[in-house]
């Protein structure tokens, strides 16, 4: 089971039974997140494999498995700022060991979203998870 805040996104995907409701309602989220500094946006947090630009600014607070996991990211594509949202909601504030336990496809999976994305959102969303577990499996030692 996920945290909290995931679980309360996944009964709100429950009631939205339209998927252009959900649509908007990922996009709200990416709407309702602070923009990313300009200074931010470099090479050094931009993720490869998506079709948008997309930049992840992760931090960890702590040391081993029982740190934490936030971020902070940002794209061009008011979708993609959507899902980066949804990840934050699944992601953000979780220990590295819980984010390094979580089945990203399966949690996501209870969403939908594996069968509403585009292959090329699929495949960024997918590269977008990979950075952030890479970053969990490095501060987890």
């Amino acid at each position: 089971m996920a945290n909290p805040d995931f679980e309360e996104l996944v009964e709100t995907f429950d009631f939205l039974e339209d998927w252009e409701d959900r649509y908007r309602h990922v996009i709200d989220m990416g709407r309702a997140m602070e923009p990313l500094e300009e200074a931010l946006r470099v090479p050094a947090t931009k993720i490869d494999g998506c079709a948008s630009q997309v930049w992840l600014v992760p931090k960890i607070d702590g040391q081993g498995g029982e740190a934490t996991l936030s971020f902070r990211g940002d794209s061009d594509a008011m979708i993609v700022r959507g899902l980066i949202a949804v990840l934050k909601t699944l992601y953000s504030g979780q220990t590295v060991a819980a984010v390094l336990a979580t089945d990203p496809r399966a949690e996501l999976g209870r969403l939908g979203l594996n069968d509403h994305l585009s292959a090329q959102r699929s495949n960024g969303l997918r590269a977008m998870v990979e950075a952030i577990r890479a970053r969990a499996q490095e501060a987890a030692g």
